[in-house]
């Protein structure tokens, strides 16, 4: 099972990889705003389940703690784009 994990991880990375470029083509070309949203939301998922990926790899807990980072800015950030689509400003007065 040991020699099977650190094939899987390079296989798992070279997947999120891929996955990262798609979504950054798609970031860059979407024809609606929508689209950018959802190619940015997808980004930070690849992006944070790479740095996962990661840390399985390394057997390192910190990499695990900066996933989780990576996951809360990336809602936020998800979250007030689409406030800002939606309403036309984020912040109510």
């Amino acid at each position: 099972m040991n020699a099977i994990l650190p094939w899987a991880v390079h296989f798992a990375l070279a997947c999120f990889a891929l996955a990262m470029v798609f979504a950054l083509i798609r970031l860059l070309r979407g024809p609606a705003a929508q689209d950018r949203v959802l190619a940015f939301d997808t980004l930070y998922i690849n992006g944070m389940l790479t740095i996962l990926m990661l840390g399985i790899g390394a057997g390192s807990a910190v990499y695990f703690d900066i996933a989780l980072l990576i996951a809360l800015f990336g809602f936020v950030g998800s979250t007030a784009l689409a406030k800002f689509l939606l309403r036309g400003e984020v912040i109510e007065p």
